[in-house]
């Protein structure tokens, strides 16, 4: 698979169940190929594994992932923590199988570049702030989207 990363979690520990006494490591991310597709994948392994495999390329990046296993999500669980995605599958990243080579995107790949500004989500499912402003009360305790941009950064 290759395709342009459009978001990256930061690593992360959990208590490993089958070892007692010590952790695995985790960090997801979001890759893209077309307007219309992308897909999540995630990535467990030892510490020094999964850190040196998210150092390795960063959102904008094009990457080819090699040697993925193929799961089906599990959708409600999975998509409060990441992207909802067109696909009822993700890639699960394995070090012992699966390779990630990344590399910044070249003048071949402009297409796949083009999809990093793209939305994931349907044009008609978002709030502008104006709405939210204007029935702020009515939606109070709903979970939105926001369509919005950023004008500065400052302090």
């Amino acid at each position: 698979v290759i395709g342009v990363v459009i978001g990256k979690t930061d690593v992360r520990s959990f208590p490993d169940r089958k070892n007692i006494g010590s952790e695995r490591y985790t960090f997801n991310f979001t890759i893209r190929d077309s307007p219309t597709y992308f897909i999540n994948v995630q990535s467990w392994g030892r510490e020094e594994y999964i850190r040196s495999l998210s150092e390795s390329f960063r959102v904008g990046d094009c990457v080819t992932i090699e040697n993925p296993l193929i799961q089906s999500k599990e959708a409600e669980r999975e998509e409060k923590f990441n992207p909802v995605t067109p696909s009822c599958y993700k890639l699960l990243l394995s070090e012992n199988h699966s390779v990630v080579k990344a590399s910044p995107c070249h003048e071949a790949d402009t297409r796949l570049l083009s999809l990093l500004h793209l939305p994931v989500k349907d044009p008609q499912d978002y709030y502008s702030l104006g709405d939210i402003v204007a029935n702020g009360q009515s939606l109070n305790g709903r979970i939105l989207n926001v369509l919005a941009a950023v004008m500065s950064v400052s302090q």
